[in-house]
């Protein structure tokens, strides 16, 4: 089974077809959207969006990890990682029909 990736060329694509936007300002607001997003997650602030789902930056401590392959342990340094929560609208359309 081969399922294609959606991709930034393919949601500027689409707000061409069906909005009528030219190619060039599509990809403008597309560099939009996520450079907004992004500039928000990394000043530590939230972001949701109604409907679809909520982005939250949180703060990894440093830990020690282990290599499985040879099993050497080896630090971990802390880190900003972003949590990804589906809206329950989002679920509900994600959720196969029976």
């Amino acid at each position: 089974m081969t399922t294609k990736t959606l991709t930034r060329a393919d949601i500027a694509e689409s707000l061409y077809n069906k909005i009528g936007f030219s190619h060039a300002d599509s990809f403008k607001i597309i560099e939009s959207v996520f450079n907004l997003i992004t500039e928000e997650l990394a000043t530590g602030r939230s972001v949701k969006i109604s409907g679809f789902a909520s982005f939250e930056p949180y703060s990894k401590r440093e830990r020690i990890g282990r290599n499985p392959k040879n099993g050497k342990s080896y630090p971990i340094s802390s880190r900003t990682v972003v949590a990804f929560r589906a809206s329950p609208v989002l679920k509900k359309r994600l959720k196969p029909v029976a």
